[in-house]
């Protein structure tokens, strides 16, 4: 059977990146890294059973879902998800997937909980990938995503400044750089009812992003000011992130017990591994290397 991969969207990978690093270690992101970690905090379930983190890089976020039992670390790229070995170890309550988004490898129903942060930006089709989420999903599980908002503040002036062509006030999204997305806030609420989740909470996050504010002020001091300012989500959204925590809704099909993984191609249930390999009723086998299991390309 020949894979049907060239169909789907394209992806934005992150194989062989220093993002972690380059970005999050020494790119002076102290004031993100803190106040998204605080709307966390603020959303995520005190308890769980088993949660997907769709786009989880180098593990940066994955520490805070401590209330959940057993994570299942989910990347594109096998060596982000590598760095995310060494950070976390491996450990039985981490599950390692190199997996594309629009083909999710996972059995309908089996998340209470699944993640989504910083990740939908580079999604252009997201109602796909948002709909692949919700599929793997059990009724009633929470669902965390952040989206990158194009009514931001900054993007409002730059237009009424004539300094940008793009409208941020108009519903599509907007790809300001390739496989780079903003979103309208109206828009990605209007996505998530029409796939099945019910919005019961929404943050404004990082409202002071910029550099020479950040330059300017002990970040102690921003990031109390935005675990404040973050409480407006429910009223306005002109912050550059937007938190949104959601219920899913509605019938699913519930995985059987003792099933976990599905072809990606076919969705047929994946038998037990063998070899460090699944194979599937359909002819294609999926590859276990370092404790990773990639569903990106099948073994040839």
């Amino acid at each position: 059977m020949e894979s049907s991969q060239k169909d789907s969207p394209p992806v934005c990978d992150y194989e062989g990146s220093d993002y972690q690093s380059s970005f999050w270690d020494t790119g002076e992101r102290a004031y993100e890294d803190q106040v998204e970690a605080i709307a966390l905090k603020r959303l995520l379930p005190n308890s769980g059973n088993l949660l997907l983190e769709v786009g989880a890089g180098a593990g940066r976020n994955t520490p805070r879902y401590k209330g959940y039992e057993r994570i299942v670390v989910m990347d594109y790229s096998t060596t982000q998800l590598q760095q995310a070995q060494e950070r976390l170890g491996k450990d039985d309550k981490y599950i390692y997937v190199a997996a594309d988004v629009y083909r999710l490898p996972f059995m309908a129903g089996l998340f209470d909980g699944a993640t989504m942060i910083r990740v939908i930006h580079h999604m252009s089709d997201a109602p796909l990938a948002l709909k692949q989420i919700r599929e793997s999903l059990q009724p009633g599980s929470t669902f965390i995503l952040e989206f990158a908002n194009k009514k931001n503040l900054k993007a409002i002036l730059r237009y009424l400044l004539k300094k940008q062509d793009w409208n941020p006030f108009s519903p599509e999204p907007v790809e300001f750089v390739e496989l780079n997305f903003d979103f309208h806030p109206k828009t990605i609420r209007e996505w998530l009812g029409n796939i099945g989740f019910k919005i019961e909470r929404q943050l404004t996050v990082s409202h002071f992003r910029i550099g020479f504010i950040k330059r300017l002020v002990p970040t102690r001091l921003l990031v109390w000011l935005d675990s404040l300012a973050q409480f407006t989500g429910g009223l306005w959204q002109f912050s550059p992130s937007v938190f949104v925590k959601s219920q899913a809704i509605g019938d699913t099909t519930v995985a059987p017990e003792g099933t976990f993984f599905r072809c990606p191609e076919c969705k047929t249930p994946l038998a037990e591994e063998k070899n460090n390999k699944l194979k599937c009723e359909c002819g294609l086998t999926w590859g276990i290397e370092d404790e990773i299991y990639n569903f990106k390309d099948p073994i040839k």
